[in-house]
């Protein structure tokens, strides 16, 4: 017997112009689609052409217009300042409208583009919507990015204005902007002609007069000013993704579609209901930051919670326990390693026992593979249901979920459960053919892509068929690797650059990360494969402990060598592993396989711009030549 999620799967593929028609539904629109699938410039698929909008007025003017003005919208939470503020949909919107007012006396407007380096703080998502208002395409950068890496995306945007802050705290460290930025415009050809600067009581910035604005004093006087309507095809934002050549890739987000998908993902996919809490504990540097902290709590009507601390040590593995107990948090949603970090700090889980979480009903991860051993634990752990779903910054949301408010299907640990609604995963040899269930191949989506999706990259649209739709032609390429079983679960293994070929055997390092989670004295890991002249690869494993692990580190890879060739057998030639204080990580918490493996194989490196502390890179260096590698840093 169909149930829910089949017959409405099934629909969204077979009639996608009346699946999501029906689903913009929920959307306020000041004029009506032309086209719900408009396909007349393939590859270039656009959703709703012919319609404009505003996702500033879904995201609060409805709510605040609508009934729900008393009703929170935001809570920022800081456990580095240890203050917490409230913001109804009235107020928010009001501070927004004023903001959008300040901009607009400095002269950004319809189309124009504007940079946001901030720190995790309630003005970054004020700063967002502000833009979003005036029709204005936010390009969000991470707050603190190097000065070289902040100047390329200046030259590449051309912002009108850059909305800063005087500083960012992480952990104890206060990180200065200001002197960040001064360089990095030093530095780009492009000149914004204006900044606009949030101070912190933390640090003061200089301010250059005739170019920097003082936040607090052109908020006093500013003016309040009304959406802009906007076409739904127009770009909300770009946010910019690592490409493999180096340079940074712009990825576009439409008004239209992004809506659309966003606001039917929070009862589908995540079961939440307007009024209810919804954490997405990440930044608003990355994608989960823009479409869950700022987008689509707000365009269905929750109250999002914003956080500014870490899941351990702001003060410690308890803290986001006391945020779900405290807010009342229904849905967190956050990375793996963020768990892992707590499991490592707290492997029996009793600082949960402090706090009274009873209120939370779902964790959702993503961001990186989830390890079944992570995924129990959390389990164990916390008593709810924990949905390890897929998606990337290319798609916006979800790829492959299990929707929990439209139909749960059983779990399988290691996968995120099936395609979502309005995606046609297919697994593809290099051929382009597909696979038999169970063989591993690239991961690819049948064009066109679900509506939030890139419709190209900023002012490149050649390199956006180079880069996603032209190694498979008629699908988008994800660059994951991994394979379908026979019930259409996705099991995602790996990067394809990640599958490593060991004399022959095409092998998935992120199988061998799964056995080496397993071990009971191991909290974090990471396989990569280096050259060999024999085999041509061969896994080397890296292992950090528990906080607390007694046993001897030569012990732990002993037993972990003798784990894979159990469960993987003699195949892997998984002989090699060593155990590191930490893993070196993108401040989006993914682990830089890539870079180690260059380590390894002796390669010439450097730190890449998205690293969390390039100290890290030496200890991995010194690490891998305790075991007979050597390196060639630059």
């Amino acid at each position: 017997m169909t149930n829910p999620y089949q017959a409405i799967y099934e629909r969204s593929i077979n009639d996608p112009d009346g699946f999501w028609g029906d689903a913009a539904a929920d959307i306020d629109w000041t004029k009506t689609w032309d086209r719900v699938l408009d396909d007349s410039n393939k590859p270039f698929y656009r959703w709703f052409s012919g319609a404009e909008c505003n996702t500033c007025y879904n995201a609060l003017d409805r709510h605040a217009d609508g009934g729900r003005g008393d009703q929170a919208a935001l809570i920022f939470d800081s456990a580095v300042t240890s203050s917490v503020s409230t913001y109804t949909y009235k107020e928010l919107r009001d501070e927004v409208a004023r903001l959008a007012g300040v901009l607009a006396t400095n002269g950004v407007g319809k189309g124009d583009r504007v940079i946001v380096y901030m720190p995790m703080v309630a003005e970054a998502l004020m700063a967002m919507l502000a833009c979003a208002r005036l029709g204005a395409v936010h390009s969000v950068v991470f707050g603190g990015f190097a000065s070289n890496e902040l100047a390329v995306r200046i030259d590449d945007a051309k912002p009108a204005a850059i909305i800063s802050a005087s500083c960012g705290i992480e952990g104890a460290r206060v990180i200065e902007y200001k002197p960040l930025l001064d360089d990095a415009i030093e530095i780009a050809t492009h000149k914004p002609p204006r900044c606009i600067i949030l101070q912190r009581p933390q640090a003061t910035a200089s301010l250059i007069e005739g170019r920097d604005v003082d936040w607090h004093d052109a908020m006093a006087s500013a003016e309040p000013v009304d959406c802009v309507p906007v076409k739904a095809t127009d770009p909300l934002y770009i946010l910019y993704t690592s490409g493999t050549t180096g340079e940074p890739k712009g990825v576009i987000r439409d008004n239209g579609g992004h809506m659309v998908a966003l606001k039917w993902s929070m009862k589908n996919i995540y079961d939440v209901d307007p009024g209810d809490v919804y954490w997405a504990a990440s930044d608003v540097g990355w994608v989960v930051g823009h479409s869950y902290i700022v987008y689509a709590p707000l365009l269905h009507g929750c109250t999002t919670v914003m956080y500014e601390g870490k899941p351990v040590g702001t003060p410690d593995a308890g803290a986001f326990w006391r945020v779900i107990s405290q807010h009342n948090v229904k849905v967190l949603f956050t990375a793996p390693t963020a768990f892992r970090a707590i499991k490592r700090e707290d492997p029996e889980g009793k600082l949960i026992k402090d706090y009274d979480i009873s209120c939370l009903k779902y964790l959702f991860l993503a961001g990186e593979r989830t390890d079944p051993d992570t995924l129990t634990w959390a389990e164990e752990k916390l008593q709810v249901p924990v949905v390890d779903h897929w998606w990337q910054t290319e798609t916006g949301w979800s790829i492959a979920t299990n929707c929990m408010g439209l139909h749960p299907v059983p779990f399988k640990a290691g996968s995120p459960s099936m395609a979502a609604p309005g995606w046609d995963v297919r697994i593809l040899d290099d051929n382009c053919n597909e696979v038999a269930d169970g063989d591993i191949g690239a991961i690819c989506v049948k064009l066109p892509m679900a509506p939030s999706s890139l419709p190209s990259l900023w002012n490149a649209d050649e390199r956006f068929k180079q880069a996603y739709l032209e190694e498979f032609p008629g699908y988008y390429k994800t660059s994951d690797a991994g394979y379908k079983d026979e019930d259409g679960y996705l099991f995602i293994m790996a990067r394809t650059d990640d599958i490593i070929n060991v004399a022959g055997h095409r092998l998935s390092t992120g199988g061998m990360e799964e056995v080496l989670a397993a071990h009971k004295d191991v909290a974090e890991c990471a396989v990569v494969g280096v050259a060999d002249q024999l085999k041509g690869q061969l896994p080397v494993g890296f292992l950090v402990l528990n906080a607390g692990a007694v046993i001897a580190n030569e012990d732990v890879v002993r037993e972990v060598i003798q784990m894979v060739r159990d469960k993987i057998g003699p195949v892997a030639a998984f002989k090699t592993a060593v155990v590191v204080e930490r893993l070196p990580k993108t401040r989006s918490g993914k682990i830089l396989r890539g870079t180690m493996q260059k380590i390894a194989d002796g390669e010439t490196y450097k730190a890449p711009a998205t690293i969390d502390d390039p100290v890290i890179l030496d200890e991995i260096d010194e690490a891998l030549q305790s075991i007979g590698y050597s390196s060639a840093r630059s």
